[in-house]
C-alpha cells in the first residue's frame, strides 16, 4: 500500500517534512520517495497508511492538496473511501462506480475531472495535456465531483 501526499502549488513537500524533527520522527520507518507532485510513502497495509496519515495530520492539513491511497498499482483511493474501505463499510471492485481523474501539471493538482461510468481514462485526453500526470482516482458518493 502506498500513500500519494499531493503538494499544493509553491510548496516543496518532501523537504517541508524532513526539515520537521516531529515529521521526520514519524517517517523514521519509512523512505519517502521524493515525486515532482510531492512523496510517495510504502507502508504495509491500508492501518498502517491511515494511521501514519492520522500522525501527519497537522502537516497534512497544512502543505498537503489531497491524500490518496494507492492498493494496487495504478488505482487510488481517495481518503474517504480508504477510510469506508478499512471500516468495512464498503467493499471496492473492478468497476468502481465513483472515479474521477486527478489531472497534475508540474508540481500541482490542477484539475479533478469527472469519469463516467464504463469510461477509461483515455477518454479524457483531450482534457489533458501529454505532460501531465493522471491519477485515476476511486471515491465515495460524496466525493464524487457534481456533472
Amino acid at each position: 500500500m502506498n500513500v500519494l501526499l499531493i503538494q499544493p502549488e509553491g510548496i516543496d513537500l518532501y523537504t517541508t517534512l524532513l526539515r520537521s524533527e516531529t515529521s521526520r520522527g514519524a517517517l523514521r520507518f519509512y523512505q519517502p520517495d521524493r515525486l515532482a507532485h510531492g512523496i510517495r510513502i510504502r507502508t504495509a497495509s491500508l492501518g498502517s497508511a491511515l494511521a501514519l496519515v492520522s500522525e501527519l495530520r497537522w502537516y497534512i492539513q497544512r502543505y498537503v492538496e489531497e491524500v490518496l491511497f494507492e492498493p494496487e498499482d495504478g488505482v487510488f483511493y481517495s481518503s474517504g473511501l480508504a477510510r469506508q474501505i478499512y471500516e468495512r463499510d464498503v467493499k471496492p471492485a473492478h468497476p468502481w462506480r465513483y472515479r474521477c481523474l486527478y489531472r497534475i501539471s508540474g508540481d500541482h493538482l490542477v484539475d479533478t475531472i469527472r469519469m463516467d461510468e464504463g469510461t477509461t481514462p483515455e477518454a479524457y485526453a483531450d482534457r489533458t495535456e501529454p505532460e501531465d500526470t493522471v491519477l485515476e482516482v476511486w471515491c465515495t458518493e460524496e466525493e464524487y465531483p457534481a456533472g
